[in-house]
């Protein structure tokens, strides 16, 4: 239960005393509504899915905001002080969080990392070689694996509201699965050597693994974001001797490394696609299905012709 609910209930205590010695009546307790405990997230899709969970019984934010480059956060007094006040945190692990593990350290709260159990892809080349790749929310199968994670946090914060956590996973992991499904299916058509997703980051081995496409890419991380000419020039070779037909970058980066790898290809600019954060409420990706599904969608779209 929330770490204030003592304190709480000491202040309404007061209160009525002082509304008794005026004269004047008390809510009644039907009227009282529910403390919900307060849970923080290292960045905005994390804290979607996490919602999606716990629904009107968690209230559940983010540290980073929308349209943060989570890899190089860095906290502020302000995060440190909002996450004392929390009853949880969940973090994505993997490393993805660089920041997290002095941002705990400074803070007396539990915390659990959702990619337990997840069937880990390491990174490939360059200087990441070897260590895990974080981006595992990109695969919907994945995403599923989170949510029983948070299914678990939130049954042991939240006990009297376990079924009801429980039923709303089974309803979020259906939508899960019909992505997917769209996904592989609309793939199906490309011939094997076209089975690629060219992007600027790294950042799709699990959404490749999902779609069977081969993932290439500029950089391993956002961290670089600098793109050398070893690395351009073994994506223009890739993309020109499988006649790749469309390339990607991300959101939070510039895409003029692609731009680069388009003008010296037959493959167009099949689009901007998201990872790291969720935009606002108004923009194209509010929500992790949104973002899943605009990336299946743009991905499809462009490698099957929509794009030209």
């Amino acid at each position: 239960m929330p770490k204030n609910l003592d304190y709480g209930v000491r202040i309404g205590m007061s209160a009525l005393a002082l509304l008794s010695l005026a004269g004047c009546a008390a809510r009644p307790a039907e009227a009282v509504t529910e403390e919900r405990p307060v849970v923080l997230t290292t960045f905005t899709v994390l804290a979607d899915i996490a919602a999606n969970v716990g629904g009107d019984h968690i209230q559940v934010e983010s540290i980073t905001k929308a349209g943060a480059e989570i890899h190089g956060y860095e906290p502020t007094p302000g995060d440190v002080a909002k996450a004392s006040k929390a009853d949880l945190i969940l973090d994505n692990g993997l490393n993805l969080e660089s920041w997290f593990a002095q941002f705990v350290e400074a803070v007396d709260v539990p915390h659990v990392v959702v990619t337990e159990g997840i069937d880990v892809i390491d990174i490939a080349g360059d200087a990441y070689a070897g260590l895990p790749n974080p981006h595992a929310w990109m695969s919907p199968a994945n995403v599923e694996i989170y949510v029983e994670n948070v299914v678990r946090a939130f049954g042991e914060l939240a006990p009297e509201h376990a079924d009801d956590f429980a039923m709303n996973a089974e309803a979020y992991k259906a939508e899960l699965r019909d992505i997917r499904t769209e996904l592989t299916d609309a793939l199906s058509v490309l011939p094997q050597n076209q089975r690629a997703l060219v992007t600027c980051e790294g950042a799709f081995s699990y959404l490749a693994r999902d779609a069977g496409l081969t993932e290439v890419y500029i950089w391993p991380v956002n961290a670089e974001q600098q793109a050398t000419p070893k690395q351009m020039a073994a994506v223009i070779d890739f993309v020109r001797a499988n006649d790749v037909p469309a390339v990607f970058c991300e959101s939070t980066v510039s895409d003029k490394p692609m731009q680069q790898v388009v003008s010296a290809t037959d493959a167009v600019y099949g689009g901007v696609l998201y990872v790291d954060s969720l935009s606002e409420a108004g923009g194209p990706v509010p929500t992790y299905l949104d973002l899943i599904r605009h990336d299946a969608d743009t991905i499809v779209a462009a490698l099957t012709g929509g794009a030209r």
